[in-house]
């Protein structure tokens, strides 16, 4: 079984523009959140949710120039 293979992932597979950088950020904010629901919210959610944002929006940016 591959990663293409599960039924959400397949979906956002499909719909994307073929870049799986993109789509993986995509599939990885909402396991950010849970992560910060579920070890409520401190200094180590927190630095990952702000890193995750870091990322997302500076491959978008980085895209959106390229």
């Amino acid at each position: 079984m591959k990663l293409g293979d599960l039924p959400i992932v397949s979906t956002v597979f499909e719909a994307g523009a073929d870049d799986r950088v993109f789509d993986s950020l995509l599939l990885l904010g909402p396991l950010v959140i849970g992560l910060v629901i579920v070890l409520n919210r401190s200094l180590v959610t927190e630095t990952l949710a702000i890193v995750y944002l870091g990322v997302f929006v500076t491959y978008v940016l980085y895209r959106g120039i390229r």
